[in-house]
């Protein structure tokens, strides 16, 4: 892998201020008989925004799954260590069973292997995934389905359920944030809405489960330029935080014009092959991505 010019001292610095949140290492995955992830490492730090780019087919999507848990997507070597920075007064333990105590962040410096976690079990940790396609439940409200979510994350945690009050002022909030009518959230998950709408869905969802890690599958497909900037905003206002970290996996320029990235990292043939700032992703624009990870 290369790194563009000045970008070796800014990463530097970041591992040294910064509280790492999450570390791939030699990650290897398949689906069915296909390896497409060959040996891919990656660090993120709290506080950071990391933009994946690449070529279809390069494995941009099998890693927001396998890091997701998603099933028929299988991790054949390597690891992923999760470390979340502690909620206040919290002492942090790392992960749970549902019989065993409740799960509740790991205590700085000490990591989870994500891995070992099955998919609810690493939402409750704090690992949000949003989809390119996100689904339609039918006969499921938004509100439910939401509230249901939340509360069972809270609970894995050690928290306190929201009651029915509570709750509704919460999905006020977060879906005034996404300029969303909140009779949109009254219907049944994804049913009937547009492309636009259904990703403003997914941020509304994740502003109300406030996750320490988004990783954000192609958010913008699918989003007109007002769709756009207004998940972006969104993406800005509940995840850029100093506790927090968006892994945000893309093709084109326009959404980091919203979202900017601490860091874009292109990925080629299952393994990150260039890494620099903002600014690779304007060359990646003009140039392509053939030329760049031929010059890697």
């Amino acid at each position: 892998m290369t790194i563009s010019s000045g970008v070796t001292h800014r990463l530097k610095n970041f591992e040294l201020k910064r509280n790492q949140m999450l570390k791939i290492e030699n990650l290897h995955a398949t689906v069915g008989d296909t390896e497409i992830l060959k040996g891919l490492s990656l660090t993120i730090n709290a506080g950071e925004i990391h933009a994946i780019m690449g070529p279809n087919g390069a494995g941009k999507s099998t890693l927001a799954y396998a890091l997701g848990g998603r099933p028929g997507y299988e991790v054949t070597a390597g690891s992923v260590t999760f470390t979340p920075l502690p909620l206040a007064g919290g002492a942090g333990g790392g992960q749970t069973s549902e019989e065993g105590p409740p799960l509740t962040p790991p205590a700085s410096g000490r990591g989870t292997d994500l891995l070992s976690l099955d998919p609810h079990e690493r939402a409750a940790a704090g690992i949000f995934l949003g989809f390119q396609y996100p689904v339609e439940i039918p006969g499921v409200s938004n509100l439910q389905f939401l509230r249901e979510s939340l509360n069972s994350q809270r609970k894995a945690r050690g928290e306190e359920a929201l009651n029915g009050a509570e709750f509704i002022k919460l999905a006020k909030e977060k879906a005034a944030l996404l300029k969303m009518d909140m009779d949109m959230l009254k219907r049944a998950v994804n049913v009937g809405f547009s492309g636009g709408e259904k990703k403003r869905n997914e941020m509304v969802q994740m502003g109300i489960l406030d996750p320490k890690l988004a990783i954000l599958d192609e958010t913008d497909s699918g989003l007109d330029i007002d769709a756009l900037r207004t998940v972006g905003s969104g993406i800005n206002s509940i995840m850029r935080k100093p506790d927090k970290a968006v892994l945000l996996i893309t093709h084109y320029q326009r959404l980091l014009e919203e979202v900017k990235p601490d860091f874009v990292h292109v990925l080629a043939n299952g393994r990150i092959v260039k890494t620099g700032g903002p600014e690779l992703a304007l060359q990646l624009e003009n140039e392509g991505y053939e030329a760049i990870a031929e010059a890697a």
